[in-house]
């Protein structure tokens, strides 16, 4: 219970259009240190967001928004985005290689952190890539987002987390704290709730969310796997420096 109450303290935004919008920071990382609040906040798709959403982003501080979905996912704005904020698309998925989706499917390996280590092992490259468009974004707050904002979105937070230093069970405990945002998500988009299911997938696997996401990283040297894949060191560097708030 302490992890949990760790990293939701405080974290959750209302942003009116959307429903799973929270910020990392706060969340303690190794020496002391914290990631600084404001630098990366994580979410579900603000295309939904009304003009009074977007304005609460832009009070925020975000000037970036980094999208993980692919192009076809992409149906436009409901009001329009700030002048003050960039969209710097990346594709995480990999959509095209069907082979590798098709396995992950086949084995109940989606929807849930059972994917993690796999993907990271496997495609290296986009991980890497989403990875430096937040390193290089432009000065200000950083809105990472997916669809749902809990699995590619999860992933993404899991490797910034694990690079600033953040232990694996805070990680976990972030990740399940979308568990609870997202049945009104699921009800707003008319489509059926998915909490029971992959609780059920998780369970036929003797885990859980929070178990699945620690043996995601259990052994993986994630900042050797990420170099080989083209993410530089002073892009680590900038990471760091933007993700950890070191104590006065």
């Amino acid at each position: 219970m302490r992890d949990f109450e760790i990293v939701s303290n405080g974290r959750h935004l209302d942003w009116e259009g959307c429903f799973n919008v929270r910020d990392l920071g706060g969340i303690p990382v190794s020496g002391g240190a914290a990631i600084r609040r404001g630098a990366v906040v994580r979410s579900d798709n603000p295309e939904r967001l009304t003009a009074q959403g977007w304005d609460a982003l832009a009070a925020y501080g975000i000037r970036t928004v980094v999208d993980l979905r692919n192009a076809e996912e992409r149906q436009g704005d409901l009001f329009p985005r700030p002048v003050s904020v960039t969209t710097v698309n990346v594709p995480l998925d990999d959509a095209d290689d069907t082979e590798f989706w098709t396995y992950l499917w086949g084995n109940e390996l989606d929807g849930s952190p059972l994917y993690y280590r796999i993907f990271v092992e496997q495609k290296a490259g986009h991980c890497a890539a989403a990875l430096t468009a937040v390193a290089r974004a432009q000065p200000g707050g950083i809105l990472f987002h997916c669809g749902l904002g809990r699995d590619r979105t999860g992933l993404v937070a899991m490797m910034l987390l694990a690079i600033a230093g953040v232990a694996p069970a805070d990680i976990a405990a972030d990740y399940e704290l979308s568990t609870d945002r997202l049945p009104p998500l699921f009800a707003a988009l008319g489509i059926d709730d998915q909490t029971e299911e992959i609780r059920q997938i998780l369970a036929r696997k003797n885990t859980t969310a929070h178990a699945a996401l620690v043996a995601a990283l259990h052994g993986l040297d994630l900042e050797a796997r990420l170099r080989q894949a083209g993410l530089d060191e002073d892009d680590l560097a900038a990471l760091r420096d933007r993700l950890v708030q070191r104590g006065s």
